[in-house]
This record gives structure tokens, sequence and C-alpha cells, in this order.
């Protein structure tokens, strides 16, 4: 019997910054995302993060903010309502780009941790273009990845416990696109890694 066919995985690192805890009644405000790399049967290779990149701003979509939230962001709702991208037009825009990256690949959206920034992707997607590229479950969480290599229970888990070969050199600046940058770095490093004792890179 032949061996089973398996289709390549193209990795997106995606992040966004949200003004609030839910979608809906809170809003995202950017989102940034990179490729992060490629696998298929004979293993993941890492691409430059830098390379294919996706940046919009968009429009607040209600009323309600969090401050918290919004002073994290850096950014100025006023600013976004006049100047920010409609929704539709810039989830339409980033799915063109996903589908166009992933040609060949089933993409897969990695996040660090993947669960908020997922829950306002995907709102987002279905809400304002009616899919989504990646499917309903189509997302890695880095934080199970690295929990799961180093044998550690989840909650156990932050980037401070982490051995510092794995992480970016870059700063987490709460800027969407940066930090799509840094989370692939990580991500490139911690396909690599074989678990506790064993090289980062």
């Amino acid at each position: 019997m032949a061996p089973r066919r398996v289709k390549p995985s193209l990795y997106i690192s995606v992040d966004i910054e949200a003004d609030g805890p839910i979608p809906g009644p809170y809003s995202m405000l950017s989102l940034g995302a990179v490729v992060a790399g490629r696998q298929d049967a004979d293993g993941f290779t890492a691409a430059d993060p830098q390379q294919r990149t996706f940046y919009r701003e968009l429009r607040p979509i209600s009323e309600e903010f969090a401050p918290e939230a919004l002073a994290v962001s850096g950014l100025d709702r006023d600013r976004l309502g006049r100047e920010g991208a409609e929704p539709e037009a810039a989830l339409a825009e980033f799915t063109d780009w996903v589908r166009e990256a992933a040609v060949g690949a089933q993409p897969v959206m990695c996040g660090y941790p993947a669960s908020y920034d997922w829950t306002f992707l995907y709102w987002y997607l279905i809400r304002f273009t009616g899919s989504s590229p990646f499917g309903h479950s189509g997302c890695l969480d880095m934080k199970t990845l690295y929990a799961t290599k180093a044998g550690l229970p989840l909650r156990a888990v932050a980037k401070g416990t982490m051995p510092r070969e794995l992480l970016s050199r870059r700063r987490h600046t709460h800027h969407a696109l940066d930090d799509a940058v840094e989370q692939a770095e990580l991500f490139a490093n911690l396909m690599a890694w074989q678990g506790p004792g064993s090289p980062g890179r």
C-alpha cells in the first residue's frame, strides 16, 4: 500500500492588537502577519519572516473599548475611525494574501499565545468575509508547543521560563507586525528544538 501523501503546512505568525477582551463588543485595531515557515514530510524549513508580510490598521466596529487594552496597543481610536481600513476590505485582502502565500500548502495560523489572536482573527474573518483560509481549527499555539516539548504543565510556561536561545532577540513592541516577526523567530527555534538539554537552534 502506497504511503499517504501529506500536504505541506505553511505556518503564518499572526499578531493582533485590540481594544478589549472579546470581538464584537470590542474591536481589532491592527493585524500583522508574516510567513514563518513550511513543513512537509521531510521536515520544517524556516522562512525569513521579514520577506512576506501583511499589516493593516482597522476602523473600530463599536464605540466600546477597555482603556487598559487600548493603552497597550498604542493606537489612536479617533485616528483609526477616520483613517483605518474598513474591516471587510482588510480581511478580504488578508485572505487573498494568505492564499497566495500558501499555494500548494495548507495555511496554519500560529501565535504566542494563539488563543487571544485567533479569537479575534477567526471572528473577524467569518463576520466580514464569511470564511477563513485557515478553516475552523488551523491554528497552532506556541505556548502549548513549548510546554509539550519541555515536558511542563501549560500553566507553568511563560517566555521567561524558556531557554534564552529559543527567544527572538527582537523587543516585544505591541506593534502587530513587529510582534508577528518576533513570534515567527520563536516559532522557527521551537520547531528545531528537541527539548531540554538540546541546542536551541
